[in-house]
């Protein structure tokens, strides 16, 4: 008699909820939400290696960009830790609107679109590490995009520009480094940090060349050339 209560008791609570679970994985129109993409074999395969990473928007050594709120920083007024690095044109507020983004290494666009308006504008772009692993870069906020799904992009290539979330901050870039093969948009704030990784450490971390080193990336030559 229990379990036949319980059936009945999961059959509507799973009636009651079902078109919030639907509304949950597609979208007005039908097709899947993004935010609970998995990669495909293709473009895992295609996703390409990336050599160098670099900043998106500059080192803090040029003394034109400056991290406002750091990675895994506490925010009580989220109630959460940042997932990200938050860089701004060094002159603040709203000084850097429209300032140019940067892919920060080679890399296969996965996600370009704005998945809430909190979120604004967002790029993610997967890269393949000199170990085969899968990384993720993220840009978020962006006053708008010059890319979409499917293409590939050099480190450097300008992606997008800084943006303000349609007005929901000050301007600024939301920048996030995750292990994933998945595209989870997630939270700026999270209690755990799960598949997030320090952006701008991991930026170090595979840099491959010397704080002062300027060359452009061998895949920028080859898409060039095509």
């Amino acid at each position: 008699m229990m379990l036949v209560a319980g059936l009945i008791f999961l059959f509507t609570t799973r009636s009651k909820h079902s078109r919030l679970d639907t509304a949950l994985f597609l979208q007005a129109d039908g097709s899947a939400d993004p935010r609970f993409h998995f990669m495909s074999p293709w473009q895992l395969a295609a996703t390409p290696s990336a050599v160098r990473f670099d900043s998106p928007m500059g080192s803090a050594d040029s003394a034109l960009v400056y991290n406002a709120q750091k990675f895994w920083e506490m925010n009580e007024a989220r109630h959460g830790h940042h997932t990200g690095d938050d860089l701004n044109g060094i002159g603040g507020m709203n000084t850097d609107l429209g300032d140019p983004v940067f892919a920060t290494a080679d890399g296969l666009v996965v996600h370009a679109g704005q998945p809430s308006p909190g979120w604004g504008n967002v790029v993610i772009i997967s890269h393949r590490t000199m170990k085969g692993e899968i990384l993720q870069s993220m840009y978020a906020h962006l006053l708008d995009f010059k890319v979409k799904p499917g293409d590939l992009v050099s480190r450097g290539q300008r992606i997008g520009s800084v943006g303000t979330a349609n007005g929901y901050y000050p301007a600024h870039l939301h920048f996030e480094m995750r292990a994933s093969d998945g595209v989870d948009l997630g939270a700026g704030y999270a209690a755990n940090p799960l598949n997030h990784l320090d952006p701008m450490k991991t930026v170090t971390d595979l840099r491959n060349a010397s704080p002062d080193a300027l060359s452009p990336a061998p895949l920028a030559m080859i898409l060039k050339e095509n």
